[in-house]
């Protein structure tokens, strides 16, 4: 379902907007964060991975979209045994502030809910605020944490989970 907040749509993926998932995060986060081109082949390939074995039945993929812009994305995947994987939460810059990171991940738990999925995990980084913000605030757990240098810049990668 569309929602507008701030005049923004959020609606299903169609053509080219995977491939815009991976261009913007793979700048975005070079440029933030000094993030190698490993982190943007990470996200080349769970995004490719999403659309080659794409089940509408189980994962879905949104887009935030104001004045026909894409703003912001979310996947969910199946991740097996009953858990739903949350995979690739952006806004872009020019929509921060906006509710637009909540109503992407609101989405995601309403969906993971309604595909009877028992669990919603996701993996992310310490320094990524905002974001663990608004994971908390909906119920989620964290559950383990590691230091690690997959990106170039050492960071905190932390596994998050949400009983559903």
């Amino acid at each position: 379902p569309a929602a507008k907040p701030a005049s923004a749509i959020i609606r299903a993926h169609r053509a080219g907007d995977i491939g815009w998932i991976v261009q913007s995060q793979g700048r975005f986060y070079a440029e933030e964060y000094g993030w190698d081109l490993r982190f943007e082949a990470l996200v080349a390939e769970v995004a490719g991975k999403f659309l080659a074995n794409f089940d509408p039945a189980k994962e879905y993929c949104w887009i935030a979209e104001r004045r026909s812009v894409n703003v912001g994305s979310v996947l969910v995947t199946n991740g097996g045994d009953s858990i739903a994987k949350l995979r690739l939460l952006y806004v872009d810059k020019s929509a921060r502030g906006l509710g637009l990171g909540k109503l992407l991940v609101d989405e995601c738990i309403r969906f993971s809910r309604e595909k009877g999925y028992r669990e919603l995990s996701l993996w992310t980084n310490d320094m990524l605020e905002t974001a663990r913000a608004i994971y908390v605030k909906a119920g989620f757990r964290l559950v383990s944490e590691e230091r690690h240098r997959m990106f170039g810049p050492e960071a905190n990668g932390q596994n998050w989970v949400l009983d559903l």
